[in-house]
């Protein structure tokens, strides 16, 4: 990194750490199986890789500024007020508008010690403080949270479940969470894994009931729309009436909004895409348990593999690579013993799990 001497940027911009994705090539290998990035392996539906295709003829055109189409869609599917949902270039910049608008200079934002990378990248772009809490066997512990805030707290962020742990608390615990936060401070609850959960709604009924609490939600993973990058939030009128005044007017471009209605739509797609994901995501814990290495129950599409030691996941993941395979490595997430591996199809997860078996036994 360079500094000029003279120019520099808002305090708290050189404290970031460039956010680094899932590798997606390897040297050597002319295909390899991407388990790194939490893609849906299904792709995304048919119905909307033809909508976007559709667009192509009027890409002169300048896309929608109010996202009317694709809000009332994601309303109708899940129950919403249309009203309440504010879209964004993904969830992450629902994330970044939020701290840009809530949080600042002498303001703290809250987030778990395992919690997204992108949380503390935004508080630290918009001035603000970011307040870092352990979690309790890598899951949220509410106390901790609580204990945490003061009159400075401006946002909490959680992700239920979370990444890269594939963890979740209970809607109880969520509930007394947003009961208990200073009146100044938002409760984000990030949901970019909610649809890997049967019949969650991602908290949408405590956003209802509350003024203090934002969702948000992605068309990166179920849906297969990571490329196009669309997400959407939640949030009580008042905190849309606020993003909707600092995002630009044209943040989603008509292609995605194309794509992400369609894909929303697609009901049946989803939902075979739930399915596959649930017994797939079964078939790799029970096989990763067997070989010795440690799993939590994971609510998402990926599973956090817990190896004896860091030296020893280096070397799994060294393995993994030769054979073709890119897992994620999280040591920047606080587990330098841990791989945290997308749930690809059946026949990917049988050949990681393979793979990861054979290692061991060699090794041993």
């Amino acid at each position: 990194m360079s500094e000029h001497p003279t120019i520099r940027p808002q305090p708290g911009i050189l404290d970031i750490e460039l956010y680094v994705g899932g590798d997606a090539s390897l040297a050597g290998h002319a295909e390899v199986l991407k388990l790194s990035s939490n893609e849906n392996p299904a792709g995304a539906s048919p119905r909307a890789i033809e909508a976007y295709r559709a667009t192509g003829v009027s890409l002169h055109r300048y896309p929608s500024t109010d996202h009317r189409a694709l809000r009332t869609a994601i309303a109708e599917v899940h129950g919403l007020d249309a009203g309440r949902i504010v879209c964004g270039n993904g969830s992450d910049e629902i994330i970044a508008l939020l701290t840009q608008a809530y949080a600042g200079p002498g303001r703290e934002v809250v987030h778990t010690e395992h919690g997204f990378a992108m949380y503390r990248i935004s508080a630290l772009a918009a001035g603000a403080t970011p307040v870092e809490v352990r979690e309790r066997a890598r899951c949220t512990d509410v106390d901790a949270i609580l204990a945490a805030c003061t009159e400075r707290t401006a946002l909490v962020f959680i992700a239920n479940p979370n990444n890269p742990t594939g963890t979740m608390i209970g809607a109880d615990e969520v509930a007394r969470l947003a009961a208990g936060l200073p009146p100044q401070a938002l409760l984000v609850l990030d949901g970019a894994y909610a649809e890997f959960v049967a019949g969650f709604d991602g908290h949408a009924g405590l956003v209802d009931a509350r003024d203090n609490v934002v969702m948000t939600r992605t068309f990166s993973k179920i849906h297969g729309l990571g490329g196009l990058r669309v997400g959407w939030g939640y949030a009580p009128a008042h905190v849309v009436d606020v993003l909707n005044r600092v995002r630009g007017p044209f943040n989603v471009s008509a292609p995605a909004l194309a794509a992400a209605e369609a894909a929303i739509r697609d009901t049946g797609f989803t939902a075979r895409c739930l399915a596959e994901n649930t017994a797939n995501r079964a078939a790799l814990t029970a096989a990763l348990r067997a070989s010795g290495v440690a799993c939590d129950d994971s609510e998402a599409n990926f599973v956090l593999a817990r190896f004896a030691s860091p030296a020893e996941a280096e070397a799994c993941d060294r393995a993994l690579r030769d054979a073709g395979i890119i897992v994620r490595r999280v040591a920047g997430y606080g587990f330098p013993e841990g791989l945290r591996i997308t749930v690809g199809d059946a026949a990917a997860c049988a050949r990681v799990a393979a793979t990861v078996a054979d290692f061991l036994r060699v090794k041993a």
